[in-house]
């Protein structure tokens, strides 16, 4: 494991809504996990065109779950 050099960002509240590091350690990163310069077009997602069919309408789904919070 390598050590990351990070700062948390902090809200008026003191709650953390961020994490900076350095880019030369988030190149490491990308490197590590090897993400570097994978295509993200929307073109890419193509190949997964009618790979899932879904037995709800999303946004119905996501309603339905929203009220689970209330």
């Amino acid at each position: 494991m390598i050590a990351i050099k990070k700062q948390v960002v902090m809200d008026e509240s003191n709650h953390p809504v961020a994490v900076q590091i350095p880019y030369s350690e988030w190149v490491e990163i990308e490197r590590l996990l090897d993400l570097g310069d994978r295509d993200r077009d929307a073109d890419s997602l193509e190949s997964l065109k009618g790979t899932i069919t879904l037995t709800e309408d999303p946004v119905e789904f996501q309603k339905r779950m929203r009220g689970e919070w209330d």
